[in-house]
């Protein structure tokens, strides 16, 4: 097992997820049903789901289109969401 891989990733992962809207939509549906390990369950599905459909995606994209490319589109949406969320700030 590629240890060093699995803990970047998670790294990643869960730095991109504190504070965004499912974490406080689990917060949130916590607080109004009182059933934690049940949203706990249920939002741990639907991460593992989502994230299920982009390593498949990923992966037959990478099948498809050389890595260069994706990494240069993945960085382009990256720089224009940024553009895009400063102008709505601002």
């Amino acid at each position: 097992m590629d240890w060093k891989l699995f803990f970047s990733t998670f790294g990643i992962v869960f730095l991109a997820e504190l504070g965004d809207k499912t974490q406080l939509s689990a917060l949130t549906l916590t607080a109004s049903s009182k059933k934690p390990l049940m949203v706990f369950l249920a939002a741990s599905a639907a991460l593992i789901v989502a994230t299920l459909i982009g390593v498949m995606v990923g992966d037959a994209l990478f099948r498809v289109v050389p890595e260069l490319y994706i990494r240069k589109i993945a960085a382009g949406l990256f720089v224009v969401m940024g553009i895009m969320l400063w102008f709505k700030a601002v």
